[in-house]
């Protein structure tokens, strides 16, 4: 029988359940069958939305290229981002992937007026008074290594924090960081 988790990863937590680098790991938050893994992966500095399944033919579909879904970040930058970043983001900017250039897709970008309301993170995020930060929210249908934080940097913006809020039909609504819920299928 196919099982389905959504978890709310917490920052500096590697999304694995084993680990032999002392780091924190999904077993430390989530408690669910042996059997089910999670699909993809969000950075050991990224928090937000990750799916656990045992459903193979789930993880293919959401990890294959060629069955693009969206994909919602929301993500804190260092700086007062402006329309000509936000245009390149939208565009598609050139970062490289494993030694290589990749040319992003085009995607949907837009600047939240005000922050969203997030959990707060521990640790915080630095504060410096004379530098602002912005929020934008990102939907790609792609995902390439650390690819929304180089997006940003190639664009004059750096991450600050990043926070995966939805994959297809599926968003963190509900969830605090390592918060979890079971739900009955993965709805595109």
């Amino acid at each position: 029988m196919s099982r389905y988790f959504i978890v709310y990863k917490p920052f500096n937590v590697l999304s694995q359940f084993t680990s032999s680098e002392g780091k924190p790991v999904l077993k430390d938050f989530f408690s669910v069958p042996d059997d089910v893994y999670p699909v993809g992966r969000l950075d050991f500095d990224s928090e937000g939305l990750l799916l656990l399944t045992n459903d193979k033919q789930l993880n293919h579909r959401l990890l294959n290229p060629k069955f693009a879904h969206e994909r919602e970040y929301w993500v804190q930058v260092d700086g007062a981002i402006d329309e000509h970043a936000l245009q390149m983001l939208r565009s598609g900017v050139t970062i490289n992937i494993d030694g290589k250039p990749h040319n992003t897709r085009p995607c949907q970008v837009e600047k939240f007026e005000r922050a969203p309301e997030v959990p707060e993170r521990n640790p915080p995020i630095r504060y410096r008074a004379h530098i602002p930060t912005s929020w934008i929210k990102m939907i790609l249908q792609e995902g390439k290594n650390r690819q929304v934080r180089k997006m940003t940097a190639r664009a004059g913006f750096p991450t600050l924090r990043l926070i995966r809020y939805r994959i297809g039909k599926v968003s963190l609504d509900g969830l605090q960081p390592g918060g979890m819920r079971e739900i009955t299928n993965f709805p595109f």
